[in-house]
């Protein structure tokens, strides 16, 4: 059982696409090396309305550019319709700190990469919640509010941090499944799915199937941002400062 006070999550189950389905990991306001991996992802994948696109979250914090991040996954879904956004604990703490329901750990917020958020919106007074919703657009704030928490496709679970390997999908705790490492990093799961998740950065992809595919490869932190065809085992990756995607391909299993 979750343990009392916990919210269990809320899992949105989707078909598998008729084409694709890929993963991006944290982004963390970086978006100049977002928009080369969308660009590469058009040109070399060639992605189509066949395709699902799923964020794994964390599209805020510690990078320069958290506003323009946003605005740009906005854009890629008025192109891509069947792009689905996770929500991770950043936006978490985010909605928190702007008092929105939803949210929890505000207080974390500013020390978190919060800073360099509220800087991107061009706030000067990060504690006057008045100029903070105001400099924040409502699509903005309706983006964070609507962003899911778990989706079940096919074969696989996609969570930004992962899953309590000791509890059933129908019993997972919603905050867990956005900040939990331990435990779920190192013991192997029940479910019958292979879990794609993000939060705790490494530095290349972490191929632990049939358990779980950790995409999260720091890129605010100098490495890289990864970019998962799910379906195929294939990765397009952009390192930090980077301008063009290079292909890495898992190993079979």
């Amino acid at each position: 059982m979750t343990e009392p006070g916990s919210t269990t999550a809320s899992i949105t189950v989707v078909d598998p696409p008729e084409g694709r389905l890929i993963a991006i990991g944290d982004i963390h306001g970086c978006v100049d090396e977002l928009s080369v991996l969308l660009d590469e992802m058009v040109s070399y994948w060639k992605i189509t309305d066949r395709d699902r696109v799923v964020f794994l979250g964390d599209y805020i914090d510690r990078g320069p550019a958290s506003k323009l991040v946003i605005e740009r996954v906005l854009e890629f879904r008025q192109v891509f319709p069947q792009t689905l956004f996770l929500r991770g604990n950043h936006e978490d703490m985010f909605l928190s700190y702007l008092g929105l329901p939803g949210g929890s750990m505000g207080e974390m917020f500013l020390p978190n990469g919060g800073v360099q958020t509220l800087g991107s919106y061009d706030v000067e007074d990060f504690f006057s919640l008045p100029s903070i919703l105001a400099a924040v657009p409502g699509s903005h704030i309706a983006f964070l509010q609507e962003l899911e928490v778990c989706i079940s496709c096919g074969d696989f679970l996609l969570v930004h941090a992962g899953i309590n390997p000791a509890l059933p999908l129908e019993a997972q705790d919603a905050e867990e499944l956005l900040w939990i490492r331990g435990e779920f990093l190192y013991e192997p799961h029940n479910l019958p799915q292979t879990v794609i998740f993000g939060h705790t950065p490494f530095h290349d992809i972490v191929d632990d199937r049939p358990f779980k595919i950790g995409i999260d490869t720091g890129l605010v932190f100098g490495n890289k941002l990864t970019c998962l065809n799910v379906t195929h085992g294939e990765a397009l990756q952009v390192v930090r400062g980077g301008r063009r995607a290079v292909t890495v391909s898992l190993a079979r299993k």
